[in-house]
Parts: structure tokens; sequence; C-alpha cells
């Protein structure tokens, strides 16, 4: 990077990325260049035209620039450069609301995992809207095709003894035909499915997850092209984008973001940074995208997208057909999605009008307890962002307080929660489920933490009455209110996400003990039950004929068997 400038008088007559910083010398703007000379002396005649650079050089005080080989490094380094240091003035993809991938690991024997972490190791695909279904989907493929999924290859576990994995650490498969594995899996990612399933029983399990991932899974036209379409709608400070991915001529998918920009960003310059920063991040570039309007320099962006994909690329503005009706289905989209974000601003502006509060309530956070009669005792938190759940940010809690005592569990709770504020951020808002008593508990632990500023409610069940602190009366919001309507999602949200983690617990407990609690069940004989019977419930309702049959059983172990589970 060159020392720092004032003027552009200095600037070579080559490709590259200026940087532009403000008196406190925090990076403002940063930009690209074809020639860097001739872009950066723009900014700096006497009558500026775009209001947004008039506001952008008012700030001004330095810059910085890097010369490049060409203007397709300096797009690419462009995109590094906003990604790492978020300048105010530039348009910004929002990173904040991910959806999961899918991810083939980067390994001699890949696995096949979840995630929410791009990073430029392994193969991506998504990002997939519905968090059950891809779970779903992964373990359909995992049990389809025995692939690994132990992190260390110790030598066979349980599922190779039952059959669920091909056991690559105990060379039952050699690494290419592993491989041709992996390649099946990504046919099957790639909607090819035709390619890889041969058995009508294995057809119809494809088709129960195609119904499962795919719930608008629209025939559009008889074609094979890789298409992604898009479209924005711009609003005052955000812009949403609709992306809808296109593979053999049916629609997969869709998926929404934010850029942040300004009145004063054109729809080309907006939907230029998204592309630019969206296929940037390790994504899958197709053979074409569908814009609903042209944009600037829209050549360089094919040379750069056709390097990532390694093929031609080209992008479009359809005027007629089956690619117009598509880029006006997403601009649709792009439109209602608009206005829902619109009305949940709305709801935070009414929450905030009730409450009383002095900021917007951005991130609220809601508590609860679950148990019974104290056992497998939990906690949740839950947090929502901009009225949406952020589920990167939810946390179980397994209580040590002795139960049942629901005062004292929740009072462990938001101990050991708002303890970590120094790693998870204090949120503007929380939510409790419940009246005086425990919003009083709950009062009585900010205090002791020192955070009375942060606002705490409680919201009473049976006649949805907000208790605040330090008022007798509670504030009653309208029943149809937006605002209440939040707080009932945060509230509901944090009991169901609690009941959840507690079913879990029981269920392992009951699964993890109950087998090695029978006499003559060992480890043989119970790898030998699982694999015969899928599961505890099944073997729960098998006969002591079935049982005995199992290999390895015998007629008193079955007896056994049979006599714990009933």
């Amino acid at each position: 990077m060159s020392t720092k400038l004032k003027s552009p008088d200095n600037l070579p007559n080559k490709p590259g990325v200026y940087i532009m910083r403000d008196s406190s010398d925090t990076i403002i703007y940063v930009g690209k260049a074809k020639n860097l000379i001739k872009r950066v002396k723009s900014y700096f005649r006497e009558k500026l035209d775009r209001p947004k650079t008039q506001i952008l050089m008012s700030h001004f005080d330095s810059l910085e620039y890097i010369v490049t080989n060409s203007e397709k490094e300096a797009l690419i380094l462009e995109a590094t450069l906003i990604k790492k240091h978020r300048p105010r003035y530039n348009v910004q993809l929002k990173d904040d609301k991910r959806y999961p991938y899918v991810k083939i690991t980067d390994e001699d024997f890949p696995r096949l995992v979840i995630t929410r972490n791009v990073t430029k190791n392994g193969i991506y695909y998504g990002p997939f809207t519905d968090v059950g279904s891809v779970k779903q989907t992964v373990k359909f493929l995992k049990s389809l095709f025995k692939i690994r999924t132990c992190r260390n290859m110790n030598g066979p576990c349980l599922n190779a003894q039952i059959d669920l994995c091909n056991a690559p650490c105990d060379g039952r498969i050699t690494k290419e035909e592993y491989s041709e594995i992996i390649n099946k899996i990504d046919l099957f990612f790639q909607g090819k499915y035709s390619v890889i399933v041969k058995a009508a029983v294995i057809r119809d399990q494809i088709a129960s997850i195609e119904e499962i991932m795919e719930k608008q899974f629209v025939d559009l036209v008889d074609d094979d092209l890789d298409q992604d379409v898009i479209a924005i709608a711009p609003g005052e400070n955000e812009v949403v984008v609709i992306i809808m991915p296109i593979r053999n001529g049916k629609i997969v998918g869709r998926d929404d973001f934010l850029m942040s920009a300004s009145q004063y960003d054109s729809s080309s310059e907006i939907m230029f940074a998204f592309i630019q920063q969206y296929y940037g991040y390790n994504r899958h570039v197709p053979k074409q995208i569908l814009l609903d309007e042209d944009i600037d320099d829209k050549e360089l962006l094919e040379e750069w997208l056709s390097d990532l994909r390694g093929n031609k690329v080209k992008i479009k503005v359809p005027q007629k057909g089956v690619k117009l009706r598509l880029v006006k289905m997403a601009k649709k989209n792009a439109e209602i999605i608009k206005h829902q974000k619109k009305k949940m601003e709305s709801a935070l502006i009414e929450l905030k009008k009730y409450l009383k509060l002095e900021k917007m309530p951005h991130v609220i956070e809601g508590y609860d307890i679950s148990n019974i009669s104290g056992k497998f005792a939990v906690g949740s938190k839950v947090s929502f962002k901009d009225g949406k759940p952020d589920k990167k940010r939810y946390k179980h809690f397994k209580m040590e307080t002795p139960g049942p005592n629901d005062f004292a569990m929740m009072e462990e709770l938001l101990t050991r929660r708002l303890k970590m504020v120094d790693r998870d951020p204090e949120p503007d808002l929380i939510v409790i489920d419940g009246g005086k008593g425990q919003l009083g508990m709950a009062c009585g632990v900010l205090e002791k933490l020192n955070l009375t500023h942060i606002p705490i409610i409680g919201l009473a069940k049976e006649f949805e009455e907000v208790f605040t602190p330090n008022s007798k009366r509670p504030i009653i919001i309208p029943k149809n209110n937006k605002a209440l309507y939040l707080l009932q999602q945060v509230r509901d949200e944090s009991h169901r996400f609690a009941i959840t983690y507690h079913r879990k617990l029981r269920s392992k407990n009951i699964s993890a003990s109950s087998l090695d609690d029978i006499a003559g069940v060992g480890k043989k004989r119970k790898v030998a039950l699982l694999k015969e019977f899928g599961g505890i419930d099944n073997i729960k309702m098998a006969s002591v004929d079935q049982l005995a049959k199992i290999d390895g059983m015998n007629q008193k172990t079955a007896e056994n068997v049979y006599n714990y589970y009933h």
C-alpha cells in the first residue's frame, strides 16, 4: 500500500484500487479503477454532480492506492477490502443473516456437514432457507451412500458395525471408490437425480426429499442451463435483493439479502456490488445470470465470473418469454419482502413507544425453563434481531439448580447468560415468561451484575399483560398490535427451544442407558439389536420370539429384554 496522499496528483496511470480515509484515519470508501489518476481526479472537481460524492468528499482527508496488473484484479481486491473494512460509503452486502449450507469437506475421505460458515476449503451447496429440510436431506444421503461421519478415523465405529458406514478407516473401501460416491452426492445437489437413482424404492425416497426441499419446485422450460435470476427493490437506506437459482429448467429455491445503500446509489451500482460480493464468497457461479435491468461494466463482471466458473458466464436482461417472467417474479418477491421488512420495523417502533424505551429494541432476548419434577432441567436463550429469529445466537443451558424450583432456575439462567456480555453482547430488551414475581427476581439479577440499564419485561400468559420494573400496573398492548405479536413470538420461541432441548436430553438418557442395563446384553448383542430394529422404540415393540431370532441372541436374553421394557 502506498503512502497517504492529500490529492490525486501523484497517482499512477495504471489500474488499481484507491482507499479514502477521514480525519480520524477511518477508511470511508474503497474503489477500483482502470486508470487510477483519471478515476480519482473525478472526485476533486469544483462541481460534483452526485450528492453521494459531495457527502463523501466532505469527510475526505487522505487516500492511498494499490496498483494491480489489470482491472479484473482490481475488482477482486476491491471486494476483499470492502468485506474486510466495511467502509461507510460503499454499497455492502449484509452478512448478519445467513442460511445454512451443505458442505463436502476437503479430506481424503470427505464428510457431508451442515455449516453457516463458508471458507475456501470444500464444496458448498446452498444457501437453504429450511434448516429442518436440510437436516433430513443430509441424514438421508448419509444413510443412502454410507459416507463417514466421524471427525477422526480411529477405527470402525458403531455406524460401521451396523452397516451405516463404508468404514474407510478400516480399509473396506478405496479412495477411488469413495470419490465415486462423493461425485454422486455432487450430482444430487445439482438436481441430476436420474443419474444416481435406479431402484424404484430409492426414486420414491428422492421424490419425498424433493418435496421437502423444494416446495416451490416449478417447471419452467425444457432447458439445461444453469441460471441465477436476480432482482432488487431499493429503499431509503437498505435494498432487498432476491436471487432465485434455476437448475435444469426448475426453480430450486429463493434467497433474500440486504444491501446497505443510500438513496443516491443507482440500481446499476447496487447490482454490480451485489454480484461482486455475493459470488466472490465461494458460491456456485451459474452459466447465466438474469437481471431486471442492465448494469455498467458488465463485461468486466462476466470476465471475472467466467474465471471463477472455469467457462463462459453471460449476464443478460431478458426482453420476452419465460426468462422475462422469471425476472418479474423475482422483482415481485423483492418488493414483497421490502414491504414485510417495513412492517417489522413498524413493530419495533410500536414496541419502543409502548415500553417507553430510550432506543429501538433491535436485539430482543427471551428466556425459559423446562423440566419435569426438576429432572433434566434446561434453560434456553433465544435472540431476535430486527424482529426475526437470530438462531446463531440461541443458546441452551443445563441447569445446576436442584429442582423443581423455576424461580431459582431462572435466576441461574439469567446470571450465567449475563455474565457473558463480554463475549455475547447485551440485548436491547429482555423478555421473560411471567408476571410481577418473576420480573422482580430477574431485576435482582440485573442489579447484582450492574446491568440495570438493560430494559426487561415480563409477559404474563393468561391475559398477555406486560409487566415492567417500578410499575404497579401492567401495560396492556392491544391484541391486534404488531408489538404484542412480536413479544409473543419471542416468548413462544424461547419456550419451544427449551422444550426441544429438554426432550433431547431425556431421549439421549433413555437410549444411551437402557440396553446397557439389561442382563446378557453386551456390546455385540446391542449392535445386533440396533442394526435389526433400527432403534430403541422398535426394540420395545418386539416380541420375545422376534428378539430371540436375532443373531447372537438366545431365549433367556430375549426374555430379559422383553421383560425390561414391559
